[in-house]
């Protein structure tokens, strides 16, 4: 059972909160996330040059000055951890009408529930006040879901799927052209991740009864503005939510250590 919303801590150590052991494991991320599946054959020859391809992508991308990287591999890899989801698709981008770049799903993943393959398409939001985080990503859902972004998306994602992906066949018919959002909207669910500065993390120094009750009144504020929002009548949604004792510290650690992974 998938729930409404969850919350993962990077947790405390010596009454401080992880934020080095944090970007460690961002970084540790960073092949999975940016890399397509067939970069991924890794080995001890091409380990080093790996992580090397895809810091230099993540770097060069148009939203790093913004550090929008940080929440999109979050997403990434609590799905992946948490979730048994894999990526099915490379993240794509398309034009408006007006010419205007929009940028596509911040993730493209899909599991595989007895039921038959599950869609995950993710929208994820690095920001420094929760709230502010969730207005954001049910904006970005809604434009999607609303103004048929989402059947341009299926023209664009579908021929890009694996063929290597299990079950890429009825992967690939959700995604046709012929086939009705409703249809899609029934096997998909919708996560967004928000990872954001919490007075609740920053104050804390263990994980404790008080601080998942903390925890748990933050999130309850994220839920109402996607409660509001209306979208939960439409579509599967499931909150994800990442507490950080400091933005700031998160985004110069993972930084730093991509620096050093630069050509």
């Amino acid at each position: 059972m998938i729930p409404p919303a969850a919350v993962y801590c990077a947790g405390f150590e010596l009454a401080i909160w992880r934020c080095e052991a944090l970007a460690d494991h961002l970084i540790e991320w960073i092949a999975d996330y940016a890399l397509h599946e067939d970069e991924l054959r890794v080995h001890h020859g091409n380990m080093y040059v790996r992580l090397k391809e895809a810091a230099a992508r993540i770097y060069s991308s148009a939203i790093y000055a913004q550090r929008g990287e940080i929440g999109e591999i979050v997403l990434h890899a609590i799905c992946r951890e948490f979730f048994g989801t894999i990526p099915f698709a490379p993240r794509v981008f398309y034009l408006t009408s007006s010419n205007d770049v929009v940028k596509s799903f911040d993730m493209v993943h899909v599991r595989y529930p007895e039921s038959g393959p599950e869609l995950w398409l993710g929208e994820a939001k690095f920001y420094q006040d929760g709230v502010d985080g969730a207005r954001a990503a049910v904006k970005s859902l809604t434009d999607h879901i609303e103004r048929g972004f989402l059947q341009n998306e299926k023209l664009i994602l579908g021929p890009q799927v694996s063929k290597s992906v299990p079950e890429y066949q009825r992967i690939r018919n959700l995604l046709s052209v012929q086939t009705s959002l409703d249809e899609l909207f029934k096997t998909a669910i919708f996560p967004i991740g928000i990872a954001s500065e919490s007075v609740a993390t920053s104050s804390a120094a263990s994980i404790c009864q008080e601080y998942a009750s903390a925890l748990h009144l933050e999130v309850a504020e994220m839920s109402k503005v996607i409660a509001a929002s209306g979208l939960p009548q439409k579509v599967r949604i499931v909150l994800i939510h990442l507490p950080l004792g400091s933005k700031q510290k998160l985004a110069d650690a993972f930084d730093a250590r991509l620096k050093g992974l630069k050509p």
